[in-house]
């Protein structure tokens, strides 16, 4: 199969998820959730569904329970939206990849008030 096909079937996904977590999605325990990105294999079958969840360890956990929750709902979204032979099977990963860039760009300021300008 295409790897563009699947490139746009990801994007897809993640257009349909992304926008039904914000708008539809009932759950309490999902707040300030964040897709970044959707991977999907050849045969379409899975999707691993990495997310950003801010606030704490406990917070991003709950999130995660409640999105493991709602994956059926977020499935037959998928169903709804896009025409596809299967609907694939969504796996959320935690992505702390903004996480860790928050705290890259404190640390440089904290270096750069301590020692002047870096150069």
């Amino acid at each position: 199969m295409n790897t563009r096909r699947t490139a746009k079937v990801a994007e897809a996904v993640r257009e349909v998820v992304s926008t039904a977590i914000l708008f539809e999605l009932r759950d309490p325990r999902v707040q300030q959730v964040t897709v970044l990105h959707v991977e999907v294999p050849t045969d379409l079958r899975t999707a691993k569904v990495y997310v950003s969840v801010l606030g704490d360890d406990a917070a991003q956990r709950l999130s995660l329970h409640g999105l493991n929750s709602s994956r059926g709902f977020l499935q037959q979204r998928i169903a709804d939206k896009l025409d596809l032979r299967y609907t694939p099977v969504l796996t959320f990963v935690l992505d702390d990849a903004v996480k860790k860039s928050i705290e890259a760009s404190r640390i440089l300021r904290e270096l750069e008030e301590r020692e002047g300008p870096l150069t």
